[in-house]
């Protein structure tokens, strides 16, 4: 709605309510902003007028670009953005980052796209006054294009070492090690690994060069555990088949198909995420594979959907809650300090694992 002054149109403003209404500039704006210190009949009448000129009420914009925060943080995924309610690690984050906003009455803006062209529209447009990124696949480019913001962020599951920038972590490698040291410990020799990616646009199997390679320090570290540790039990690694999925459905099930296709079947698979091992059970389950007694499966996050599963699921706990609190922490207390945080990590274990059989 446009008022003609002086011979132009321009948008309505509160100064005009104000005037109509026969009130101070400085009732109007109460009014809309802080109804509960004007008098209901002031109330009233003012509303009434900005109704009858067509008036919604102050521009936010303004009040933001006044302030300089917009009070709100985004949370960014190269991911699509059915990510964050479908990925169970995914979730009990966003819980996490839900609790510091709530507490603050912050909010959040989920930033994500299924292609690099819409992915940097979303980053240069998001009205936050920060970023969390959960850089688990194309991390580097979601790092630049939020660098490029010049607002503050902080790195969950970072894919690659990076000193320059804040991120919050576990110690992947004493995962890996508590991981495979529970599985040899009850006996098992015949390993198999689910991996997530070592680099970006690829699934299969996966080489020693290939490891090494690896850009994602995540998944090359949790390898490391693992490796490390059915060493020192005189298992040899290089024999041990590890596939590269994409941490979905789709790859996990191929995964699954290639391993078993290769002859003699392994007794325990090690994955890199809980989504995996619980797509691993079903699998496994529905071609009659028992869980534990024909193959033990430990998994990796903690998720609640662990222990609800059949058998309930012997995993490898971050805490998810916790990381996504203090990610939002530090961005609600931004100073300018970076930040790099490595929290730890514990054995859950349940029915999913048990020694292995004999004969």
């Amino acid at each position: 709605m446009t008022s003609a002054i002086e011979g132009q149109a321009r948008p309505i403003r509160l100064a005009d309510i104000a005037k109509a209404a026969g009130v101070s500039h400085g009732t109007a704006s109460n009014v809309f902003s802080r109804p509960e210190v004007v008098r209901q009949e002031v109330r009233e009448r003012v509303k009434a007028v900005a109704e009858a000129m067509g008036y919604a009420g102050p521009d936010p914009k303004g009040r933001l670009l006044r302030a300089g925060k917009v009070n709100a943080i985004g949370v960014g995924t190269t991911e699509p953005l059915s990510y964050f309610f479908e990925d169970p690690f995914a979730r009990v984050m966003m819980a996490g980052i839900s609790e510091a906003c709530d507490a603050t009455g912050a909010g959040i803006a989920l930033v994500s796209a299924a292609n690099q062209e819409k992915l940097a529209w979303n980053i240069q447009s998001a009205l936050v006054d920060g970023f969390i990124l959960f850089c688990i696949e194309g991390g580097s480019r979601l790092v630049e294009l939020t660098r490029e913001r010049r607002l503050p962020f902080v790195a969950l599951e970072l894919g690659f070492h990076d000193e320059t920038i804040s991120a919050i972590g576990v110690d992947n490698i004493a995962g890996g090690r508590l991981a495979a040291r529970h599985l040899a410990e009850l006996g098992h020799r015949r390993f198999a690994v689910l991996s997530l990616t070592l680099g970006e646009d690829r699934t299969g199997f996966v080489t020693p060069e290939m490891v090494r390679s690896a850009v994602y320090t995540g998944t090359r570290d949790r390898l490391a555990g693992y490796f490390e540790e059915l060493s020192r039990f005189g298992i040899d690694t290089a024999k041990i088949p590890v596939y590269e999925t994409e941490n979905e459905e789709k790859s996990t099930r191929a995964g699954l198909e290639a391993i078993f296709a290769k002859g003699e079947p392994p007794t325990a698979i090690l994955t890199m995420s809980d989504r995996m091992a619980l797509i691993a059970i079903e699998w496994l389950t529905g071609r009659g594979v028992k869980v534990p007694q024909d193959v033990s499966i430990v998994g990796f996050d903690g998720v609640p959907d662990g222990a609800l599963c059949t058998p309930p699921l012997t995993t490898i706990a971050q805490p998810i809650t916790e990381i996504g609190r203090r990610a939002a922490r530090m961005i609600l207390d931004h100073d300018g300090t970076v930040r790099r945080e490595t929290m730890g990590v514990e054995l859950i274990v349940r029915a999913s694992t048990g020694p292995v059989r004999k004969g």
